[in-house]
Order: C-alpha cells, then sequence, then structure tokens
C-alpha cells in the first residue's frame, strides 16, 4: 500500500484538503494502516493518533490510498512511455505531474499513445505533416493557401489533386483537436452540464409486461438523473429493449472549439472550420460519450452500493431477540410447514413437518405436535418465514397460542431472504450435514429472530434482497463495499468468543477466515475461554492480530470482568490505575460507575479519548448498541392482496430502501411501496434520511392494483399538517401543476418491477 513516503507531499495535501481533513490525522491514519492495521481498530482504539477520525472517514482515506495508488503506478508508465518516444518536454512532465484526475491525465498521454492505423496517420504517411501545421499555425507564409498546397499533390502517394493534400491535412488537425487535452476537458463538462440523457425502444423489441414503458421515449438531463433511472436505461440497453445516447447540441460543442482554435482570420479559416466539424462529428462526440458514459455508469454504481450498503447495515444491526429457545417454521403448502427448535445458543434441538393447509383436520394434529415441542424445549418464542404461506401460518400460530392460553410465547413473521441461499450453501453442510435444505431453512429463520447479525453473515449479502439494481453494478466494488459494513457491524457490536461461529469471528477486525477456524478448534478441544490472553495459545494468533482483534471480542463471565466490555487489554493498566486511586475492586467499579466522578481524567496515563472511552464503557459494561426488539403487529383482516383497501391504515416493517422510496411489507406477500413523496410532510432529499431497513411503520393505503400487484402507500398521510410561512402569491403567478396520484404510479411502474 501506498504510504506517506511513497506518496509526495503535493498528493498527500490534495487528499487532505479533498477530504477536509487534518495533514496529521491523514498521515497518521496512513502509517497505522500499513503497519497492519484495521479500519475498525484504527477508529476505536487509536483516537490520540488520527484526532478521533470515526470510520466513514477512515474508510475514505483508505479508499484514496487504493486510487492514488493506481494513479501514481499509471503516471510512472506513462512518463517512461512518452521519454522512451523521445518526446518528454519540461512542460509536459509539470503538467502531468500537477494532475490529479486519471482522465485529464490519460488525455495529456492521449497524443502518445500508441495508435491504430488512423485517417490522420495515413495523411502523415503521405508527408501532409508540413501542411497541416501551416493550416494550424494561421501564419501566412506569402503565398496562397492553394499554391502552398498545389506543392504536395503527388499521384504515386494518392493525392491527385490539391483538395486530396488539403484533406489529408484536414485529417491530422481533427486528430490533433480531439488529443488536446485542455478542449477535451472543456468538452467533457459542456456534456456534463448541458446533455441529455435520450432513450428509445429498440425496433421490434420485446417487453411482454412493460417493464421498462416510461423508457420508450424519454429524455433527462446528465447532470440531474438520479441513479435508479439511470440504472434502469442501462438495464433496458442490456436486455435489447432500450437504446440511449447522450444528446448535445451540436453547434454548442463547434461554437465552443471554434472559439478557442480559430485565432486569425485567413485562406486557412475554412479548412480549420471543416476538420472542426469533422473532430466533433467523427471523434469528439462519440469518445467523450463513452467516457461520459461510463462516468455516469460508475456514479448510478455508486449511488446504488451506497443505498444496499445502508440497507444492510440496518438490516444486520436490526434488534435481536436475545438468548431465548425459538422455533423456527419454514412456511408451505403441499410439502408442510418446516420446523425446527434450537436453543438459547442457537444449537439445534429438533424438527418436525407441520401439515396446515392439506385437509380440514390437519391443524388439530399439527397443534399437538406444536404443543408437545414447546412443552419439551421449553421454548419462548415462535419465529415465522415470510415466505408463501406465511400469513395462513401466522394466523394458525396466533390461534393455537390464544387456545392453548401460552401467554409467555409470543410469535413473529420474521424475513427468509436468503434463507435458501445458506440452505445449500457450503457453511450450511458444514454445520448440519444430516439435515434436509428445508430444515436447514427453518433454524436459519428461528436464529435470525435471536440475533440477526450472527446469523446473516453466513449468507452471501447479495442474496438477502435489499439492494437496488444490485446485479447491474460492478460486482467486485459492491462485494468489496458489502463486506466492509457487515465487518463495521461485527466490530460495532462485539463477538461473544466462546458461543459465536467461525463464520462471524472471521469479521472481527484482524481475523482471517483461517484463524476464525483455529478459534473454534482451539474451543472445541480446549472448552471455553476463560480470558482473552489465552487467545494468544489459538495457533495463528500473533502480537498482531490479538492486538487488532482482542477488543471486540468478548468474554461473559470470564477470569478478568474487563474481558466482557470493549475496553482493550492494553487499557487494563489505566482500569487498574483508577481502582486504585479509588480503592476499589474492578468488580465494585464495574457495578457502581458512579464512583468515576471522583477521578479527574487527566492524572491518568491515558489520553483523552482513550480515557472518555474507557468510563463510557464502565458505565455500561458490553452494552449492546442495538435497539431494543420490538415484534411488529399486522392486521388479522389482512391476509391476501385482496384484502387490502383503500384508506386502510396497516402495521408493517420496512423492507427496503431506495432513491425513490420505501417497500414496507405489510403481511401480504406482495410489499408496498411508500414514494419518497408520501414519506414525510416536509421536504426530504432521499428516503435514507426518514426511514430504515426493519423499521415498523404505520402505513396508509392508497391505492392496490390487484392487475399489476402494485400497493401504493403513504406514511405522510398520517401526520398532521406541517405550518409554514407562506409568502403572498404574485399577481399573475400560477404553481406548477402536480401530476396526479395515477400519473405518479404510472411513472413509477418501472422502477416497482425493475428494481
Amino acid at each position: 500500500m501506498a504510504d506517506a513516503k511513497t506518496l509526495s507531499p503535493e498528493i498527500l495535501l490534495h487528499i487532505a484538503q479533498s477530504l477536509n481533513l487534518p495533514l496529521h490525522s491523514l498521515s497518521a491514519v496512513i502509517g497505522l494502516l500499513n503497519e497492519g492495521g484495521t479500519v475498525p481498530f484504527i477508529a476505536r482504539y487509536r483516537k490520540e493518533a488520527t484526532g478521533n477520525l470515526d470510520e466513514v472517514q477512515i474508510r475514505d482515506i483508505e479508499e484514496k490510498l487504493g486510487y492514488f495508488r493506481d494513479f501514481v503506478s499509471r503516471r510512472e508508465t506513462i512518463l517512461a512511455s512518452i521519454v522512451e518516444q523521445g518526446k518528454l518536454t519540461d512542460e509536459l512532465k509539470a503538467r502531468i505531474e500537477a494532475t490529479f484526475d486519471k482522465s485529464e491525465l490519460e488525455d495529456l498521454y492521449l497524443p502518445y499513445r500508441p495508435k491504430r492505423r488512423t485517417k490522420a496517420t495515413i495523411a502523415r504517411d503521405r508527408g501532409l505533416e508540413p501542411l497541416a501545421d501551416y493550416l494550424w499555425a494561421q501564419q501566412p507564409n506569402g503565398e496562397p493557401l492553394a499554391e502552398y498546397a498545389a506543392t504536395f499533390v503527388n499521384p504515386e502517394r494518392e493525392m491527385a489533386t490539391v483538395e486530396d493534400a488539403l484533406e489529408g491535412a484536414r485529417h491530422i488537425v481533427a486528430e490533433t483537436i480531439s488529443e488536446n487535452a485542455d478542449l477535451r476537458k472543456a468538452l467533457r463538462q459542456l456534456m456534463f452540464d448541458e446533455g441529455i440523457i435520450v432513450s428509445k425502444k429498440t425496433f421490434d423489441a420485446v417487453d411482454e409486461q412493460e417493464k421498462f414503458k416510461m423508457y420508450y421515449d424519454y429524455r433527462e438531463p446528465v447532470k440531474t438523473i438520479p441513479s435508479h433511472r439511470m440504472l434502469a436505461i442501462r438495464r433496458g440497453e442490456t436486455e435489447s429493449v432500450l437504446y440511449f445516447l447522450i444528446e448535445l447540441e451540436p453547434l454548442r460543442a463547434t461554437s465552443l472549439l471554434r472559439a478557442r482554435i480559430l485565432r486569425q482570420t485567413g485562406d486557412w479559416t475554412p479548412h480549420l472550420e471543416l476538420a472542426v466539424d469533422d473532430t466533433w462529428k467523427r471523434l469528439l462526440n462519440p469518445s467523450i460519450q463513452g467516457e461520459l458514459r461510463l462516468e455516469l455508469k460508475k456514479r448510478s454504481d455508486a449511488d446504488a452500493i451506497q443505498v444496499f450498503r445502508d440497507n444492510l447495515q440496518n438490516l444486520l444491526l436490526a434488534a435481536p431477540a436475545g438468548p431465548i429457545s425459538v422455533l423456527g417454521i419454514d412456511p408451505g403448502q403441499r410439502t408442510g410447514c418446516k420446523i425446527a427448535v434450537v436453543d438459547e445458543t442457537g444449537k439445534f434441538l429438533a424438527n418436525d413437518v407441520l401439515y396446515l393447509h392439506t385437509s380440514k383436520n390437519s391443524a388439530s394434529g399439527a397443534g399437538d405436535t406444536l404443543a408437545a415441542l414447546i412443552a419439551k424445549h421449553n421454548v419462548r418464542a415462535i419465529a415465522i418465514g415470510n415466505g408463501t404461506a406465511s400469513r395462513e401460518t401466522d394466523a394458525f400460530v396466533r390461534e393455537f397460542l390464544r387456545e392453548r392460553q401460552l401467554n409467555n410465547l409470543f410469535s413473529v413473521t420474521v424475513s427468509e431472504s436468503g434463507a435458501s441461499v445458506y440452505s445449500a450453501s457450503d457453511i450450511a453442510r458444514q454445520e448440519f450435514p444430516d439435515l434436509d435444505l428445508t430444515v436447514r431453512g427453518a433454524i436459519s429463520i428461528a436464529r435470525r429472530l435471536q440475533d440477526p447479525l450472527s446469523e446473516l453473515v453466513k449468507v452471501d449479502p447479495k442474496s438477502i434482497g435489499v439492494g437496488q439494481y444490485q446485479h447491474d453494478v460492478d460486482q467486485r466494488q459492491l462485494q468489496q463495499s458489502l463486506e466492509t459494513v457487515i465487518e463495521s457491524c461485527v466490530n460495532r457490536v462485539g463477538v461473544d468468543l466462546n458461543t459465536s461461529s467461525w463464520t462471524l469471528l472471521r469479521y472481527v477486525a484482524g481475523v482471517t477466515e483461517r484463524t476464525a477456524l483455529n478459534i473454534v478448534a482451539y474451543r472445541d478441544e480446549h472448552g471455553k475461554f476463560r480470558s482473552r490472553s489465552q487467545l494468544n495459545k489459538v495457533p495463528g494468533i500473533g502480537a498482531k492480530t490479538f492486538e487488532q482483534a482482542a477488543g471486540f471480542l468478548r468474554i461473559r463471565d470470564g477470569e478478568n470482568p474487563l474481558d466482557c466490555t470493549a475496553v482493550h487489554p492494553e487499557s487494563y493498566p489505566v482500569v487498574e490505575q483508577i481502582a486504585q486511586t479509588l480503592n476499589a475492586s474492578i468488580d465494585l467499579l464495574i457495578q457502581s460507575p458512579q464512583l468515576l466522578t471522583r477521578i479527574d481524567a487527566k492524572q491518568l496515563s491515558a489520553g483523552s479519548f482513550t480515557v472518555s472511552d474507557i468510563f463510557e464503557e464502565l458505565r455500561k459494561p458490553g452494552r449492546d448498541p442495538r435497539d431494543q426488539f420490538v415484534a411488529p403487529s399486522f392486521s388479522e383482516s389482512v391476509r391476501e392482496f385482496t384484502d387490502v383497501q383503500p384508506e386502510m391504515v396497516l402495521e408493517g416493517v420496512v423492507t427496503n430502501v431506495t432513491k425513490f422510496g420505501a417497500f414496507v411489507d405489510i403481511g401480504v406477500h406482495q410489499d408496498g411501496l411508500v414514494h419518497i413523496s408520501e414519506i414525510s410532510n416536509r421536504f426530504i432529499k432521499d428516503p435514507s434520511d426518514a426511514v430504515k431497513t426493519g423499521q415498523i411503520v404505520k402505513v396508509k393505503v392508497l391505492s392496490a392494483d390487484v392487475k399489476t400487484k402494485r400497493i401504493a402507500l403513504s406514511m405522510k398521510a398520517l401526520m398532521g399538517p406541517v405550518q409554514k410561512n407562506r409568502r403572498p402569491k404574485q399577481p399573475g403567478h400560477q404553481p406548477p401543476s402536480q401530476p396526479s396520484l395515477n400519473e405518479k404510479l404510472a411513472m413509477l411502474s418501472t422502477k416497482w418491477r425493475v428494481s
């Protein structure tokens, strides 16, 4: 990785300015990363060095380092290539070394890049470069252009006429214009500022469900088109339903070129104007369109990946029901409901099948089976997957609990997205080699209620279903980004060293998959860990791994009470100093945190940020940052799509948040959409500003279309009006017309089905 020694001071200063960070903090983070530090560790335990930078800022630095590491390597390659050609001037070298932008770097290299055979190279081979230089210089040489051009006529070189010679010279000029870095930059900016995305339906395109109908004849400015619409258009193009291009008024581009190229009028002027028109139509427009299309894809990918990151983070940090025994049900109709019981640690205990929908008398036998399992294994909660027959199963369970008067149990519907992927995965086969896929799925559903984070880390995050056009974005970038989200969530919550699976342990800072497997193997052989220091006996864990991981691993009821907290072992002496000062044990310190008010933090042998974190942890040792668990309550009268009627007020769970709205599960196997305009009675720029995945919300049904399976919901309709001072209307002022609800739904139909 590039560090402060290999990156120039100019680049370091540029990074610091672009991220609005102090240079010393930037250098400290780079140094810590180069020493093998992980982002969670640096953010949590090296605040003095970084100036209290948070995890987002440190990841931004890490990303910038990757960018400039590649950039510096490419710059060195380019400089070496130009030197080899003997064309590197001091001025060119200074410009190359002064830029921090990859596009500008490539623009500067363009004239020196090895070329395929072009019209311009053919013209140069025919000896027309002096004539092209004359046109470009725009300085008279004492004879008319036609006479000067006539000296280049040579039938043996396929230049039979003066016009042939001038045409060849214009090709050279056109290429020279197209390779000018300043002109390319100006035109790129012009197309971004004034260009229009135009999408059309391709000839004879097949779009049976009319997913892309909105984009059959669609126009939107490049500068403002949101990521989800750009991704929808790109998907339509991939599926050969649409094609799109970027329109820019040709006169705007050619006028810009003429203003910068034409310096003096002469008999060369008409030829330069022809060269300008040619270079825009044949060279610059296609090239810059391609660059801008790529830039739009990168921008859209980044937005879509950020949406996925936010949703995944909220899902992973969903409130856990905690260490209670749970019975999980994977609903089914024809093949029955697969059930599995796990104890408070998630250990599999028993499984069975309930046939609820095969006959009138099946529910009675199913109730007896359910009652026996609940009594035998002291079940405290029932988790029901939200797939097919979920509502019918949920209704049966609720009725069963009422009839049997099992008031100490609760049932809840949980998302089973990705459960089938987990069931067939290598991880599931390792955990339960002798169990059927459907039983593994029921186990996963039960465990998701206990602790969503511990169970969801076993599933490929792309299979969890909380993304926006996730299959259309850069898959490597998406995977890397989601991995960092999982790592961040796991380390924020902390991991129980004695109960966690290797699939969870592998995301702890500094712990690799091999190390995680070694930890579990050591635990199986030697029993529970009694102290964090015991980690040093695990094969593969050296001083660096211990430093990075120890603070995020928890040992409950161990030898040292601090091992159950986020206090790092390197700071134990500070806590011991506090205890000695108060003449108290560490146990008493944890039990009576009010004693800390008697400590002068400035007298402790640690930095202020570290001391503050220690105090916070001692006040709430091992505190779980996740919310308290609350089960959603679906309406008993709404089980099927046909039960949903306008004006109904229902409770639901946000399942996905996109740039255009939030999808909400109201218990009918089809999520409804709360469009961004219906989320709040105040202006919000992004739905994630108001709602998050997993949030329980109240919604009002605006419409439910059985044919298209679309449900429109509103949260705003249940909020009070916003009081605001309105400006008096100006005479003759007419407010802009707003689209009707049906028009909004028509506009959104593509997004619903495409996303």
